[in-house]
């Protein structure tokens, strides 16, 4: 990069204490990349420095550095040179790509595991969203994961218009090797690998030095190299890590051959003026930069993940990694639909700062596909979408103030900055009756996102015909309830649910009776049980069956029942979590019925059946379990 730049005063985090960066004030000086890389290498010298984590002092320092970054000054000028996926697809080269990895760090989310069935679903639509990056899963983790990333690689990655589909791996050849087999089938593959690079994950993770965690990047990144044109580097942690330091790591990934550089705010710590000088620092320091993309990811425990992007984007960042309705880890990631919209609404504004045409659309995202996906998500994670969350919520565009609703009827631009049709939002669109055929149905799945195979169809239409009968008029979102229920329990049959039978009312005591079919034994275990009411009766009785059969033992953490559509006829939806107390991991398990009981026994019997079917392996996790558990 060219251009001069100010220095503002400031002190930096480091090994040996507290270094001055430069002069207070507008001094035009600049130390050239060379000493910045210099400076690193003489960092690397001594161990990192112990840090204590027992106070707010403490984790203020490891992270002070990321308001320290060298700020530059002027007009941005970043080119991007078009990437043979760019040519192939005809998409702008100068766009702000859109990485989705719902079904990697989304997949993180307590309880959100999917099977391989939902998994192709979900990559279909996001293909269909016009999303550039696939983040398919972490192949190295289980087989599991990997036979669904390598699906996702032949199919979703060689469709006329296909994303980019990648893999995760961390800094270690067995991962690195196991990501590129997965992915190696998609048109365009990619391999993401990483390593952490603050001086808290480096001494009490992966218990490495600088010294060799440089030299880690520069081998393991050129073995990538080796096997996939297409490579991404991650600096875990990059937020809190030593700026100069960081510099230095990113430089080595460049050279050893990496095409694109993210940068994770790992912990969701950073603020959105920090974001920006951390990308202009890097943009003026890291050596071979102006030949990469600069991406960003995060988290949002503080609720900054979204505007963090969008000022990176100000500041050279050209890919985004992001979730449908933000699922993720802990507080989640920042949400695909929220970015997107927010440079599509004020696209006059983003195009302004980055010196391109007023109207050009930022994005290769289809809009009118946004709310469909995060329908889908939602629907077969179970992560329920709260009312009045952006974009996607159902309130999103609901107005209860009379001066709003007035305003609305006279011109919805009174209060209303887009129109619920851009995201493909349509009012419970009614489509279906009880003479509605199976080529009709059939149909409105597909428009719906939902591609079933022969078996899997046959079961939802049987389904239909039955919800036909008890109600009059089938809405979208009855069938996306329906065809949920059928996909995410492919394989979940460990135990099926026969029949269920309460008793309840105000003059008795709550009763269940259960009748399970056991496949292992192929016959079938009745149990009766009571209950402070006729849910928790059914699930006394079924937990009474399991304990002694599987010797499986949960505790229920959530329960969640709401109407699919209005009317009294309306489909119960219920989802569940439960955590495994010998494993403390958490699965979900979700059912829809007119009878809200039947629902609530069929979810609780479908978490179980996860529960059962999890014991058979452990899923590796990408950033608890560190590069020194494989070799």
């Amino acid at each position: 990069m060219t251009g001069s730049g100010a220095f503002v005063h400031s002190a930096v985090y480091a090994v040996g204490g507290v270094h001055d960066l430069g002069y207070s004030g507008r001094c035009r000086a600049r130390r050239s990349r060379a000493a910045v890389a210099a400076r690193a290498l003489r960092m690397t010298a001594s161990p990192p420095a112990k840090v204590s984590t027992g106070n707010g002092a403490a984790v203020e320092q490891v992270a002070k550095s990321a308001a320290q970054i060298h700020v530059l000054k002027g007009p941005l000028d970043v080119q991007i040179r078009p990437t043979k996926h760019d040519l192939a697809t005809k998409r702008d080269p100068q766009r702000v790509r859109v990485f989705d990895t719902t079904l990697r760090d989304g997949e993180q989310s307590p309880g959100a595991t999917l099977n391989m069935e939902e998994k192709l679903l979900i990559a279909k639509q996001l293909a269909k969203l016009g999303v550039d990056v696939i983040e398919a899963g972490f192949p190295v983790a289980s087989e599991g994961d990997f036979l669904a990333v390598k699906a996702i690689a032949e199919s979703v990655g060689n469709l006329d218009d296909p994303p980019i589909i990648c893999g995760l791996a961390r800094a270690v050849k067995n991962d690195i090797s196991r990501c590129y087999e997965a992915v190696k089938h998609a048109a365009f593959p990619r391999i993401h690998t990483f390593i952490a690079t603050s001086d808290i994950h480096m001494e009490h993770k992966l218990k490495k030095t600088r010294e060799e965690v440089l030299a880690m990047t520069s081998e393991m990144v050129s073995f990538a190299r080796s096997l996939c044109d297409d490579v991404e580097f991650s600096a875990e942690d990059a937020t809190r890590s030593d700026p100069e330091f960081l510099y230095e790591v990113y430089s080595r990934a460049v050279e050893a051959g990496a095409t694109t550089l993210n940068i994770p705010d790992t912990v969701g710590f950073i603020t959105p003026s920090e974001m920006g000088n951390l990308i202009r620092g890097l943009r003026n320091n890291v050596r071979g930069i102006e030949n990469v993309i600069i991406s960003v990811h995060g988290h949002d425990d503080l609720g900054m993940a979204v505007s963090n992007f969008l000022t990176a984007i100000e500041n050279g960042c050209r890919q985004v990694e992001c979730t449908i309705n933000g699922i993720g880890e802990r507080a989640g990631n920042a949400a695909l639909e929220e970015l997107v919209m927010a440079m599509y609404v004020r696209r006059a504004y983003y195009n302004g700062l980055l010196n391109r045409p007023a109207d050009k659309l930022m994005t290769n995202i289809n809009h009118a596909e946004i709310y469909q996906t995060s329908r889908m998500v939602s629907n077969l994670t179970g992560m329920l979408v709260q009312p009045n969350k952006a974009i996607v919520g159902a309130n999103a565009f609901a107005h209860e103030s009379g001066i709003h609703q007035d305003g609305i009827l006279k011109n919805r631009l009174t209060y209303e900055i887009m129109d619920a049709k851009s995201i493909g939002l349509n009012k419970n669109q009614l489509v279906l009756g009880k003479h509605s055929g199976r080529h009709a149905f059939r149909s409105r799945l597909l428009e719906l996102g939902y591609e079933l195979a022969e078996d899997e169809l046959n079961r939802a239409f049987i389904t239909f015909k039955a919800l036909a009968d008890k109600k009059k008029d089938i809405s979208d979102l009855d069938l996306e309830s329906i065809v949920g229920d059928e996909v995410k329990n492919i394989g979940m049959d460990l135990v099926k649910l026969t029949m269920v039978q309460v008793v309840t009312g105000t003059n008795n005591v709550p009763c269940a009776t259960i009748k399970l079919h056991v496949t292992d034994e192929e016959k079938e275990r009745i149990s009766t049980s009571i209950g402070t009411g006729p849910v928790d009766a059914a699930y006394n009785a079924v937990d009474d069956v399991l304990s002694l059969v599987f010797k499986v033992n949960v505790k229920l953490e959530e329960y969640i029942v709401q109407s699919v559509t209005a009317g009294i006829d309306a489909l119960g939806e219920v989802n569940v979590r439960v955590r495994d107390l010998e494993t403390e991991v958490v699965y979900s398990g979700s059912a829809s019925n007119t009878d809200v009981v039947v629902a609530s026994t069929q979810a609780y019997v479908n978490a179980l059946n996860r529960v059962v079917g999890a014991k058979s392996g452990k899923r590796m996790h990408p950033q608890i379990d560190g590069p020194e558990t494989t070799g």
